[in-house]
């Protein structure tokens, strides 16, 4: 798939003289014409969902960068000034706000599709080794946003999320000065804060291009998890136009009516009431947390009584991403046809969102209480040790049950070709001729 002739031709002389100086029209057309694995589903199309949150992030990012005072006095009051005066303002600051939440909702569920379905595994390392690469920019966009309102939870964040890179020995002090700008968060904090987050989404557009090249270069997998070999290409494959820009646009209109129905109808549903505070220093809130899709890391970081380590385990439960291709051993790409770690990959969704759901509760919170000692404490298992269970499960399913499942399952047969497994019998002899 990766090394398809061109079957671009001009057509108009003005298409001839550019194709011969910037064929720039004869990428896209290559890029429409290229063929796809007929069998992919719906959980391929969140890779087209991404670059419309990007756009969407982009534009509406620029619009009310034009009307946002990065100044620890006005920044509030610029963002209500931006709700209230600016024409459509709130709905440009709604879109921006839960287009963040879009966006990580679509790459979570784009990236346990690339899990569940062996994306990661070669010749496409590099895909997922990027992939890895744009999600860790967006969390750095994310937390940089999140800082811009200057509100009570905006600030805090900020104090504890620069803190974490003081704990780190040598090299901790310089870099927590330099992301505050000082000694502490206060006016350079803000403007190195709203400097990075207005540049790195186009450096996120940059290695989006890097990632699309790669998946040009190694070919799209597909749910059965096979290679496709030249001679089948025509029976295999179709056109991504017109069969999958029609498929993926029907996902992305049902995408955007949740994006709307949030916009529209519970705009702050994801948000924290705190944050429509005024940032003071001398007034903490009683449970500083990050947006949502921190939680299940903030969790991770909240579970070890160390701080250092404790940055070491957040931090890693992200590297080891990039190792992943490495460290999966199984032959079989697809999880159709690897049942024991198809349980094993559920029980590590399962753990993560609770994660998530730990990571939004006090510490010393009971999820289950058993008793009470004899001065009244209660007894059981509390949100701290129901975390630190999760954390050591999420390690152990990257670094133990992954590579381990690979060398001791017996995977089912995989079939030959991506037709075989909607036919039967005669059909299925008749597509492998």
């Amino acid at each position: 798939m990766s090394d398809h002739e061109s079957t671009y031709v001009p057509k108009s002389g003005f298409e001839r003289w550019m194709d011969a100086r910037l064929p720039i029209i004869r990428m896209a057309a290559d890029y429409a014409n290229l063929p796809t694995p007929r069998n992919l589903n719906y959980w391929w199309t969140f890779g087209g969902i991404l670059a419309l949150c990007l756009v969407i992030q982009i534009a509406t990012g620029v619009v009310l960068a034009m009307h946002y005072i990065p100044n620890t006095d006005l920044a509030f009051n610029s963002i209500e000034r931006i709700m209230r005066d600016v024409n459509y303002g709130w709905l440009v600051r709604y879109m921006h706000a839960n287009g963040a939440s879009m966006f990580f909702i679509a790459v979570y569920i784009h990236m346990l599709r690339g899990l569940y379905y062996g994306s990661y595994k070669a010749p496409r390392e590099m895909i997922w080794i990027l992939g890895v690469v744009i999600y860790l920019l967006m969390m750095a966009t994310g937390f940089l946003g999140y800082t811009l309102p200057w509100g009570q939870m905006s600030f805090h964040g900020a104090v504890v999320i620069t803190n974490l890179f003081g704990s780190i020995p040598v090299i901790g002090p310089g870099i927590l000065q330099w992301l505050q700008g000082g000694f502490a968060v206060d006016q350079p904090t803000l403007n190195r804060f709203y400097s990075l987050h207005y540049l790195l989404p186009f450096v996120i557009a940059g290695v989006v291009v890097l990632h699309l090249w790669a998946l040009h270069t190694a070919g799209q997998n597909n749910p059965v998890g096979i290679m496709i070999p030249k001679e089948r290409l025509k029976q295999d494959t179709v056109p991504f136009h017109p069969y999958y820009t029609v498929k993926d646009g029907f996902a992305i209109l049902l995408f955007l009516m949740l994006f709307a129905a949030f916009v529209f109808f519970n705009p702050n549903a994801m948000g924290h009431a705190d944050n429509y505070i005024p940032a003071n220093p001398l007034v903490t809130p009683n449970h500083i947390v990050p947006e949502w899709y921190y939680l299940p890391f903030y969790a991770m970081l909240r579970s070890v009584p160390d701080k250092f380590l404790g940055v070491v385990v957040m931090f890693g439960s992200i590297l080891i991403w990039f190792l992943l291709p490495w460290l999966d051993t199984s032959r079989v790409r697809s999880l159709r046809y690897r049942p024991a770690a198809r349980w094993f990959f559920i029980i590590f969704v399962v753990a993560t969102l609770l994660l998530g759901y730990c990571g939004s509760k006090l510490p010393d919170e009971m999820v289950i209480q058993v008793s009470e000692t004899a001065d009244g404490q209660p007894i059981g298992l509390n949100f701290l040790w129901l975390t630190r269970i999760l954390t050591t499960y999420y390690f152990l399913y990257f670094l133990v049950i992954t590579p381990w499942v690979g060398l001791r399952e017996t995977p089912k047969t995989v079939p030959d070709n991506i037709a075989a497994p909607v036919l039967d019998g005669d059909e299925a002899k008749a597509a492998a001729q």
